[in-house]
């Protein structure tokens, strides 16, 4: 590989990561950077032999450029200095671009979608159903559960109601309920207020709060995540919103567009894309359930480990 080539492969992988999106590199590119690298690090600078007449100190010699009071410290420019120690990311035009993109998290199950009343109203039964059966082999039930809204731009004009809820109970399947048009079935406000049924999310309490307003029914057993979480990440984490949670507990990027998270949840029927964003919410939110709740309690551990030093003095 010439340095031409070298310095064009290097241009062309600076504009890549900074389109980068949705995968890591491959071992293609990996190898290609190594190219790079092993062409410049190989390389030994050029030598020229010196003439006393330029601005060179030649030892045992009373040349102007030997005169420290005089003498003038060539730097090469910044360019070239790169060139010759190559840093891949460095010289991406993208600052401040510390890490490699994450995969991206994905639900590969089947998305169930329900827009009518008894649509709902079977999708719900089906999950009372199915939660009935896991009873007999779980101490707890878990659903991921999340809502959506169309917002409102205009000032003095408050938000929709609550046009969709999605639930997911594992990794097979979601629904997503299209509730603005469908109400709440019989079925549904049982399973909504079942206290034993445990509902995981992140800010899941002011979501019920939200939908009491809009519907007059109660969201019973919740679990916040984001509380569930600082109680197991103390000092490990900074945010604990449903993305950087996603990040850190399952090395995944959750996507959040605003042209959907932002978009009209009233009109049906919902779009493909608005289907994946709602599905995956909800699945992410009973997924981070399971992990968090395997994780060691930091402050209890602490707790108890003061508690045995004492006993032992």
């Amino acid at each position: 590989m010439t340095k031409m080539e070298s310095r064009e492969s290097l241009s062309r992988f600076a504009s890549f990561t900074c389109d980068l999106e949705d995968e890591p590199l491959s071992e293609q590119d990996l190898h290609a950077i190594q190219a790079i690298e092993a062409q410049f690090q190989s390389s030994p600078p050029s030598k020229r032999p010196l003439d006393p007449s330029q601005d060179h100190c030649v030892p045992g010699t009373s040349t102007p450029a030997c005169d420290s009071s005089r003498r003038i410290r060539r730097r090469l420019p910044k360019s070239l200095v790169a060139l010759q120690h190559p840093l891949p990311f460095s010289l991406s035009p993208c600052q401040g671009y510390s890490k490699m993109r994450l995969p991206i998290m994905k639900f590969a199950g089947k998305i169930m979608y329900s827009k009518t009343a008894n649509g709902v109203e079977k999708a719900a039964l089906e999950l009372l159903n199915g939660l009935d059966a896991k009873k007999k082999n779980m101490e707890q039930i878990v659903l991921g559960l999340d809502i959506e809204w169309r917002p409102s731009f205009r000032r003095g004009v408050p938000n929709g109601k609550v046009a969709v809820m999605q639930i997911c109970d594992d990794t097979d399947r979601c629904h997503v309920l299209h509730i603005i048009h469908s109400g709440i079935p019989p079925s549904l406000k049982l399973l909504l207020e079942d206290p034993t049924i445990l509902k995981a999310g992140v800010g899941i309490g002011g979501d019920a709060r939200k939908f009491f307003k809009d519907y007059e029914i109660s969201i019973k057993g919740v679990e916040d995540l984001s509380f569930l979480a600082k109680q197991k990440l103390v000092g490990d984490i900074q945010s604990f919103g449903l993305t950087s949670l996603t990040e850190k507990l399952l090395s995944k990027q959750l996507k959040k567009p605003s042209k959907i998270r932002l978009g009209n949840w009233e009109a049906l029927p919902l779009s493909e894309q608005q289907l994946d964003y709602a599905a995956i919410d909800a699945y992410v939110s009973w997924y981070l359930y399971q992990v968090i709740k395997e994780l060691p309690d930091h402050q209890l551990a602490a707790v108890e480990g003061r508690v045995e030093d004492i006993k032992q003095q």
